[in-house]
C-alpha cells in the first residue's frame, strides 16, 4: 500500500493509502488510539480495520496524528487531532472527487475523534467506534448523532468500563432516524488481547450488513457467545 505524506494544519502528516479501482468508491478513514499512550496507525486493530474496508472496495486511509512517526506537530489534546482528521479526509476527497460517501472508524481515542468528525462532515454515512471512552472524553456533542453506526467494546475493559459505554449507547439509541448497533465481546479488555479475530468478525459482519442494506433495529446489546 502506498506511503503518503500530505499537508495537515500543523505540518506534514504521514499515512498509508489504498485507492479503490472504482472512481466513485466510498472513502474510509481509520483513526488510531491515543498518541501519548503508544497509539499509531500501525496498531494491529487499526491495520485490520483498514484492510477490512480495503477488501470491500473502499478507498482507504490510515494516518499518524500530529507528533507520531513522520507526522509533524505536537500533541493537542484532541482539538488538533480533529483538525488532522479533517485534513486527511480533505486530502482523500481531493484525490477522489467522484466519491460521494465516507465512513470513519476509530479505536479508543480515535473513536472520540471520529465521532467529532462525523458531526462536522455530512458525507460521513457510517461509523465504527471500537472501545470508546465516555468515562474519559465528553461525547455530549452527539446531539443528535447524524449517522448510524457500530459501537463495540469488551465487558472487562477497565479503561472504558462497560457501564459507561452502555450509558452512551442508550442515550444515542433514543435518537430517531438512526440505528446504533451495539456489540459486547465477553472477556475482552481495552486491547482485545486474544480477541482481535472476534472483534474483526463482528466489525466485518456489521459492515457487510450495512452495505447489503440490512438495517434491523435491536432493542438491546447482543452478547457474543
Amino acid at each position: 500500500m502506498p506511503e503518503v505524506i500530505f499537508n495537515g494544519p500543523a505540518g506534514r502528516l504521514e499515512g498509508r493509502y489504498q485507492p479503490s479501482k472504482q472512481k466513485n468508491a466510498p472513502i474510509a478513514i481509520i483513526l488510531h488510539p491515543h498518541p501519548q499512550f503508544g497509539g499509531t496507525m500501525n496498531n494491529q486493530i487499526v491495520y485490520q480495520l483498514f484492510y477490512m474496508f480495503q477488501k470491500r472496495g473502499f478507498t482507504t486511509l490510515r494516518f499518524n496524528f500530529r507528533s507520531i512517526g513522520r507526522s509533524q506537530g505536537e500533541f493537542d489534546h484532541g482539538a488538533g487531532e480533529l483538525s488532522d482528521a479533517a485534513s486527511a479526509l480533505d486530502w482523500v476527497q481531493s484525490m477522489h472527487p467522484d466519491s460521494k460517501s465516507c465512513w470513519v472508524a476509530g479505536y479508543s481515542f480515535g473513536s472520540w475523534i471520529g465521532m467529532q468528525l462525523l458531526m462536522r462532515r455530512p458525507e460521513i454515512e457510517g461509523f465504527i467506534s471500537v472501545a470508546p471512552q465516555p468515562n474519559t472524553y465528553d461525547f455530549s456533542f452527539l446531539a443528535p448523532c447524524p449517522s448510524s453506526g457500530l459501537i463495540i467494546n469488551g465487558d472487562v475493559d477497565k479503561v472504558a468500563p462497560e457501564k459507561d459505554v452502555n450509558t452512551l449507547v442508550e442515550k444515542l439509541k433514543t435518537q430517531k432516524g438512526i440505528l446504533i448497533t451495539h456489540r459486547i465481546i465477553p472477556g475482552a479488555n481495552h486491547f482485545f488481547n486474544g480477541q482481535v479475530d472476534t472483534l474483526m468478525g463482528e466489525c466485518e459482519d456489521y459492515l457487510d450488513r450495512r452495505l447489503n442494506g440490512e438495517l434491523t433495529p435491536e432493542p438491546a446489546a447482543k452478547r457474543i457467545r
